[in-house]
């Protein structure tokens, strides 16, 4: 009797560190992790197309995470998408003329934005725009592309 209460207490335990670790995985997975206690500060940048782009997306500098997307809006006066992103408060070096663009992980991956430093003195800020910016590849638009220069080649 003794022996079949200690098995199933073990179980139990078991079962239980089984539902906190998919619990952990499930909110990595969901970059609901990286919305950490570091205030940063938030930059905007406007794009012609984000494609997939998302909220909590990756923002990146030489491919090391340095913040997160925290919005994403359409300016009804620009008629582009406005996106909003915080940078985590130890990267304050970044020059006013940086660049944002928005890239892919691998072929069908998640989309991210990628930072390329320029070359001013000044540093960005709180509410700092960048006005250099890349939009995203569109898949469908490429191929289409291709199959249009593909029709044209043939007459």
């Amino acid at each position: 009797m003794v022996s079949s209460r200690k098995t199933e207490i073990t179980v139990g335990a078991f079962v239980l560190m089984a539902l906190l670790a998919f619990i952990y995985l499930a909110l990595n997975v969901s970059n609901l992790t990286g919305l950490s206690a570091d205030k940063g500060y938030h930059v905007s940048a406007s794009f012609d197309n984000i494609g997939g782009l998302s909220k909590r997306a990756k923002v990146t500098l030489s491919g090391v995470a340095v913040g997160r997307v925290t919005d994403i809006r359409y300016d009804k006066e620009t008629f582009r998408a406005k996106v909003t992103m915080r940078i985590n408060s130890d990267v304050n070096y970044l020059p006013t003329d940086t660049q944002a663009s928005i890239y892919t992980s691998g072929l069908l991956g998640e989309q991210y934005i990628s930072l390329e430093p320029g070359a001013e003195d000044d540093v960005l800020t709180e509410s700092s725009q960048l006005d250099i910016t890349q939009s995203a590849v569109v898949l469908e638009e490429l191929i289409g592309q291709f199959m249009t220069n593909m029709a044209t080649k043939k007459d």
